[in-house]
């Protein structure tokens, strides 16, 4: 069951789902996350033995030119519950203009920024302000036991 907006404001009032709540950006059955900061890769890696390294970029105004894949952190922190999963899931806006985000399923017990890759697909350049909504992050109730998130990217390290 996806959680609406009342369900939603519910766990933002008591478990603190989502720091950095904006009214704005709630939907009738998501949130829009927004982007605080962006990253570039800067060397190869090998899973699960050697991350990548990254640089941030400063901007009021960012271009993410063609083919370009770049990681996002969003200015939400997200504070999951036991009960509950989340799925980022693009704004419809963003395929419109020929780009990709590659996501992943936030765990139960999850806490911290979200980190969010993206594509421009397309042979344009596409340009996103500071604090623009790129994706959005909706909820799922989780029945039966589960095991509460413990993974490296704990309180939302990038890489």
């Amino acid at each position: 069951m996806i959680l609406g907006r009342e369900k939603i404001l519910e766990f933002v009032k008591e478990k603190n789902l989502i720091e950095n709540f904006s009214l704005d950006c709630l939907g009738g059955s998501g949130y829009d996350l927004r982007v605080n900061r962006v990253y570039r890769l800067k060397s190869g890696s090998h899973l699960d033995k050697k991350r990548p390294e990254i640089e941030e970029i400063g901007f009021d105004e960012f271009v993410i030119r063609p083919k370009e894949y770049i990681l996002i952190e969003t200015i939400e922190k997200i504070n999951m519950p036991c009960n509950l999963v989340g799925m980022i899931l693009p704004r419809s806006t963003l395929f419109r203009c020929g780009c990709f985000l590659t996501t992943a399923l936030i765990d139960p017990g999850f806490r911290g920024s979200l980190t969010i890759g993206m594509k421009n697909l397309s042979e344009f350049d596409f340009r996103f302000d500071k604090s623009a909504r790129i994706a959005q992050i909706v909820f799922e109730i989780v029945e039966g036991k589960t095991r509460l998130y413990k993974g490296r990217y704990q309180g939302g390290k990038v890489v």
